[in-house]
């Protein structure tokens, strides 16, 4: 077990598994498809992504460095978001960017979305975790690799 801890932009309590992406994750190229056929389920649709490509991210909780691309990013994961196939949470390693934080946000106020957002957590936390491991997220910021 390792802990980390991270300043809280969307607080929520949840247990599940992480979906690890070591690069700038692209929301637009990521949640398109799936969004745009009505998808049931995201299936990471970038295919620049290495970690994720083609894995099914939706409930999953989503590690991060930051989100790269379009100024539609956070439009995109609002949308996901509204679609109630979204990641369970977003956690950075660093900053969130105002993209991210702008949809996660617009999410958890509008759609009253349950989404969970944790930036600042550390290089560390990103070379530590791994796709498949179990986390534990505390309202405080709290994460927990089991």
């Amino acid at each position: 077990m390792k802990t980390f801890k991270g300043r809280v932009i969307a607080k929520g309590s949840f247990t599940g598994e992480a979906a690890v992406s070591h690069q700038g994750f692209n929301t637009l190229a990521s949640f398109q498809k799936s969004a745009l056929m009505k998808k049931k389920k995201v299936i990471v649709s970038d295919q620049n992504n290495k970690d994720l490509y083609g894995v099914d991210i939706t409930n999953k909780i989503l590690c991060l460095p930051i989100t790269i691309g379009s100024t539609t990013g956070g439009l995109v994961i609002q949308t996901v978001c509204d679609m109630g196939i979204n990641p369970a949470a977003f956690l950075f390693s660093e900053e969130i960017d105002s993209l991210a934080a702008s949809g996660i946000v617009l999410a958890k106020v509008w759609q009253n979305s349950p989404i969970i957002c944790i930036d600042k957590l550390g290089k560390e936390f990103l070379d530590t975790v791994k796709t498949g491991d179990k986390l534990e997220i505390k309202e405080d910021g709290t994460v927990t690799i089991l």
